[in-house]
């Protein structure tokens, strides 16, 4: 355990820490550093269009199936879905190791564990079961993955704008909308739609939207394009069309009409994830600013003698401690129950920003080495400053944040 932390996790947990880092180690660090080629340089990440090329898929796909062959894929799924049932705190602690272990460099694991829109979760704790077996069962093992429908181009952070519908054929339905901003949709096999079934309910946000689990190569369903980010030649999200596509009532998750409070769950999943990314990506570059601020010399003497280098990383250093600290915090009320719509969304606001704050002092410290490839501080300070936006942007949390206190939620 982290001699900073002095709350005492319980063994389960950090016999989950340790064999998490043991597995990265053995799955993660080695593929990079074979197929460095392909999965560093994006002349040769991607295909013209922006996708990953077949090989670095291939690769994806192979860190899914060792994670899940080890038992850490599905640790923090539901038991009721074939899962390890670990909670939230697990699902937290595990990612926040993950992240301080590989940095911006050894992406791959990303996929060491199922990632709620990519994989088995709570949020397909109510599919069918056909559903169960003939998706499920294979997205378990690692084999498949999905990606989750719900940003569109006019429904981002007030996600109740949808426009996507779901109009009744027969004893289905056809789907027909866009979807944009969708992680992991150039590789998916299948995708979580959320569409409008009650057109009075959902303008009332009473309710109204279902959600359907649909292959990627559904007639009338496409990738219509790669969304490309920070001048990156191509990237992971896909900007989806569909155009009446066929549903079965087997494809339908959880209850007509109550699809929204399965993409409420996954985003506050989302942030979950997000807290643990930050402060995993935040601890890393930290401790490569450290070490390299007693290594280089300026006018004859170690740069970490100059309190104008090091105190801003010991700002940053506090900073994620907190950060940290509120994680586990929030993760322990969730899994006792509670709902700590306040204080998730506090963490997650809080550890985002302090990330990114941390990752440019970080830059700045190593000078112009900072902003070079190969150390990959400017990939990490990328992934941080997205995540500012991603499930749910600062000022949404905020305003999150204000409306519970105004309804005495004022707890601190």
């Amino acid at each position: 355990m982290n001699s900073a932390i002095g709350i005492k996790l319980p063994e389960e947990i950090l016999a989950i820490q340790a064999g998490i880092e043991a597995f990265v180690r053995k799955e993660v660090l080695p593929r990079h550093e074979r197929h460095g080629d392909i999965l560093s340089d994006p002349r040769k990440k991607y295909t013209d269009e922006g996708r990953y090329v077949p090989p670095v898929v291939e690769l994806i796909r192979e860190v899914r199936m060792a994670s899940a062959a080890a038992g850490y894929f599905n640790m923090s799924a539901p038991e009721s879905i074939g899962g390890g049932g670990m909670g939230l705190l697990a699902y937290y602690a595990a990612w926040e190791r993950i992240f301080h272990i590989c940095g911006g460099h050894h992406w791959l694991a990303t996929y060491a564990l199922s990632h709620w829109a990519f994989g088995p979760s709570p949020v397909l704790t109510q599919v069918t079961p056909r559903a169960r077996e003939e998706i499920l069962a294979d997205m378990l093992a690692g084999r498949k993955s999905m990606c989750f429908g719900l940003s569109e181009p006019g429904a981002g952070s007030d996600a109740a704008m949808l426009k996507t519908r779901a109009e009744p054929d027969g004893d289905g339905w056809r789907i027909t909308g866009r979807k944009l901003w969708t992680s992991n949709s150039p590789q998916a096999d299948y995708c979580i739609v959320f569409a409008i079934t009650n057109p009075e309910k959902a303008a009332k946000k009473q309710g109204g939207i279902s959600a359907f689990l649909v292959p990627m190569n559904a007639p009338g369903f496409e990738i219509e394009s790669i969304v490309k980010v920070f001048g990156h030649v191509g990237g992971d999200e896909g900007a989806l069309r569909f155009e009446r596509v066929r549903v079965e009532p087997w494809q339908l998750v959880g209850e007509m009409d109550k699809g929204f409070a399965i993409a409420l769950l996954g985003v506050s999943l989302g942030r979950v994830y997000n807290s643990a990314r930050s402060v995993g990506l935040s601890r890393w570059g930290l401790e490569k600013a450290v070490s390299y601020v007693q290594q280089r010399e300026a006018f004859g003497k170690p740069i970490s003698e100059y309190q104008g280098v090091t105190f801003p990383l010991a700002e940053s250093a506090t900073e994620v401690h907190a950060a940290h600290l509120m994680a586990i915090n929030a993760c322990m009320l969730l899994d006792s129950g509670q709902p700590a719509i306040k204080e998730l969304s506090m963490t997650k606001a809080y550890s985002v920003q302090v990330a990114a704050r941390a990752l440019d002092r970080v830059m700045q410290a190593h000078g112009a080495m900072g902003l070079t490839n190969e150390m990959g501080l400017t990939d990490a300070w990328e992934v941080v400053r997205t995540i500012n936006i991603g499930d749910g942007t600062n000022e949404i949390l905020y305003k999150t944040i204000v409306q519970r206190l105004l309804k005495g939620d004022t707890d601190l």
